[in-house]
């Protein structure tokens, strides 16, 4: 059985940092692209931050982040915990959101195109 398990929200302050971890049983990570979306209250789902397969390089996959975050998020993957992992750094109160993860077959920054979810994190940024 496929699942997906999102860890590591919280509250932080702005500038603050929280490191998102998404865990995989059911499958092997590696061969699929992994994408992290946020969802605020009002708004709809938004990509982050994405990895996609490794296909066998030693270099990993290829990584893609939306402009609002990009500097200040890491996206990454440890193969044997079969875990993707998004660091974030300098926290902004517009950052708040509920993070999922997601498994595609390719990238996409559309939701629909990602075939399986996590249940989501709650990460607040506020003074």
């Amino acid at each position: 059985q496929v699942q997906l398990v999102e860890s590591g929200g919280g509250s932080v302050q702005p500038g603050g940092s929280l490191r998102l971890s998404c865990k995989a049983s059911g499958f092997t990570l590696d061969y699929y692209t992994i994408g992290w979306f946020r969802q605020a209250p009002g708004k709809e789902r938004e990509g982050v931050a994405f990895i996609s397969s490794s296909d066998g390089s030693p270099y990993g996959g290829i990584t893609y982040y939306t402009d609002s975050v990009k500097g200040r998020c890491t996206i990454s993957r440890d193969n044997a915990q079969n875990t993707v992992y998004l660091q974030m750094n300098s926290l902004k109160p517009e950052d708040t959101a509920v993070y999922y993860c997601a498994l595609g077959q390719i990238f996409s920054w559309h939701p629909p195109d990602y075939d399986y979810w996590g249940q989501g994190t709650q990460v607040t940024v506020s003074s």
